[in-house]
């Protein structure tokens, strides 16, 4: 058998075309802190926690005062939509928590996670879809286009969701999913084109998080690749 052959990589393409200034800036007030944890991955690990693990860490979690908690991927798993359900059937959410799910950018799977969060009082939709190059050439075989087409659909399933259960106060949540693997100038065209259908205002603004999915390249890259993104998408702030 033939040695590891380190050569065969190429090195993570710089990215150009922004301002750098991350490596400057100070923290100046605390983050919005956003638990994961719930979200062990049920549709993939072999012994994922069962409703029983969940609901103990949750009130663990709501106990040391996390305001916004992933509740998981109910679409994905029988035990993750059981236990949100059991939040909300049981009113365990504090009024001021806020609970999200995810979903892929997937008909069937959206109207199954709004089934699950039905009668939260605030939720958010954390909704993804693939966008790196590899992703589109291999696994969907489509252009950049076909790829926004998919989040743009995704989305406009979320609002038409959303609108039909006015009871709750609804946020969206988008990823473009392998954002690392995804050239930066698509990944702000393609969460544009999602903003464009969600039109979030000052007041109820959108969520876009930006994955270091796969590790191929340094954290001061990823920085890089957020800092364009945030000086080129367009209503930054909302």
């Amino acid at each position: 058998m033939s040695g590891f052959d380190h050569r065969k990589y190429k090195p993570a393409p710089r990215v150009t075309g922004f301002n750098r200034t991350w490596p400057e800036r100070e923290i100046t007030h605390a983050p919005i802190w956003v638990s994961e944890d719930l979200r062990d991955g049920n549709q993939a690990l072999l012994e994922p926690m069962t409703v029983e693990q969940k609901q103990k860490l949750w009130h663990l979690l709501v106990d040391i005062g996390v305001k916004e908690i992933m509740v998981g991927f109910p679409s994905a798993s029988q035990p993750d939509y059981d236990f949100v359900r059991w939040l909300i059937d049981g009113d365990r959410i504090p009024e001021d928590v806020t609970i999200a799910a995810l979903t892929q950018a997937r008909e069937v799977l959206i109207d199954k996670t709004f089934d699950a969060l039905q009668g939260a009082r605030q939720a958010i939709i954390h909704l993804y879809s693939s966008t790196s190059t590899i992703q589109r050439e291999r696994v969907f075989e489509m252009d950049q286009d076909g790829i926004i087409d998919i989040a743009v659909k995704g989305t406009q399933c979320v609002k038409a969701n959303a609108e039909a259960r006015p009871g709750t106060h609804w946020r969206l949540e988008y990823s473009p999913e392998s954002f690392s693997s995804t050239e930066p100038d698509f990944a702000v065209r393609i969460c544009e084109a999602v903003m464009d259908v969600w039109r979030p205002t000052p007041d109820n603004k959108i969520i876009f998080n930006l994955p270091n999915t796969v590790e191929y390249s340094g954290p001061h890259h990823h920085a890089d690749q957020i800092e364009y993104f945030c000086q080129h998408i367009k209503n930054r702030d909302w």
